[in-house]
């Protein structure tokens, strides 16, 4: 059986079925990060309480700590840190590249890095990376990539693009989990012509569903958008698209609007600790002296259990003295916002009123 059926389109938007071993899952849907098996300030309880249907953790961090032994002790990360939902591991290409100095690090046998934790030298190769995804148990393995910084230059890109094909085809050959699937990772940085000719490569190997990577990395939105289109364009409409690295609101909508199926970010937790708060009238600053004696809920239509239970005067607080506690309600709230905006988001499409849903949003800018 195929891991994904469109159920109902709006123009390029649709919803569908995302089935994995652990249960299905209907997409357009957006990922919390659990980079070290578990998302900031929030514990598995709480994402169930906010209707997440899948996180995204970093197979190459949970490699170093805990270690693959902790993980097989409990037969998998599901059983670790007590998430019975999707679970999508990262090959950890990306955190390598925010944590270490990785110029020539990278070779066509994979990528060498330095421990963060202590400094010991390691290896990342597709083989490697596929045992430890497979011995972390996720629903969804992701291929070591490379993902090319935005300020690369063409030949950079062009072999960067080149590198993950070949990585790609070997973690085919890797891969070994029986019930677990597999998602290729298309580059081609801005580039329209290396967009276009990952995009094909990628698609035109067995994967179970395809990521757009190396967006959202500082470039324009309008340059996003297009790489998107001309992603989109050059693969098969039947397979599950994930675009990696997203959690705006407004870019959530944009995307939904090419086709894309699946999100993650670190935006709406990150966002959360540095007091910047989704609303349905655009972001708010918990900071700003107005909310100091504000009785009001950071939004007055919205369910969730923070905006329930407390006034924007008592989050200020929590924020000025640099109250965890203020960090976890904030970073729940986001989370429960963005969760609530995928429902909708669907919601809008089975109901051929997506135009109207993004009108409604526009407050983001």
């Amino acid at each position: 059986m195929k891991p994904f059926k469109i159920t109902s389109k709006s123009n390029k938007a649709r919803t569908g079925i995302f089935t994995t071993r652990t249960g299905q899952y209907e997409t357009p849907f957006f990922m919390p990060v659990a980079t070290k098996a578990a998302v900031k300030y929030l514990d598995a309880e709480e994402l169930e309480e906010i209707s997440t249907q899948s996180i995204i953790s970093n197979a190459f961090l949970l490699y170093l700590k805990p270690g693959l032994d902790v993980i097989k002790k409990h037969k998998g990360l599901h059983n670790f840190m007590n998430w019975k939902n999707c679970i999508f591991t990262d090959s950890g290409g990306f955190q390598v590249l925010s944590l270490n100095d990785f110029k020539d690090k990278f070779s066509d046998k994979g990528l060498k890095f330095k421990s963060p934790f202590d400094g010991s030298l390691h290896e990342l190769t597709p083989k490697k990376v596929m045992e430890i995804e497979q011995t972390l148990g996720s629903d969804v393995a992701m291929c070591l990539d490379q993902m090319p910084l935005y300020s690369s230059t063409y030949e950079q890109v062009k072999e960067a693009t080149a590198r993950t094909h070949l990585f790609a085809k070997q973690c085919i050959k890797y891969h070994k989990g029986k019930s677990q699937l597999l998602f290729g990772i298309a580059q081609g940085g801005t580039f329209p012509d290396l967009r276009k000719q990952s995009a094909q490569f990628i698609s035109n190997l067995p994967f179970d569903g395809i990521a757009l990577g190396g967006l959202a990395v500082g470039e324009p939105l309008d340059k996003m958008k297009e790489m998107i289109k001309i992603s989109i364009e050059n693969m098969p409409e039947e397979k599950p698209k994930y675009l990696m690295g997203v959690g705006s609101p407004k870019e959530i909508i944009e995307a939904v609007e090419q086709g894309i199926d699946i999100f993650d970010s670190v935006w709406p937790t990150r966002n959360a600790r540095h007091g910047k708060i989704f609303t349905s009238e655009g972001y708010l600053e918990i900071e700003k002296s107005q909310n100091k004696n504000s009785p009001e809920p950071l939004e007055k239509n919205c369910n969730c259990k923070v905006c329930k239970t407390y006034t924007c005067a008592y989050l200020h607080h929590l924020f000025k003295t640099n109250e965890p506690t203020g960090k976890k309600l904030l970073s729940y709230h986001n989370l429960y916002f963005l969760q609530d905006l995928m429902r909708k988001i669907r919601g809008a499409i089975k109901e051929g009123k997506f135009k109207e849903l993004k009108d409604e949003y526009s407050c983001f800018g």
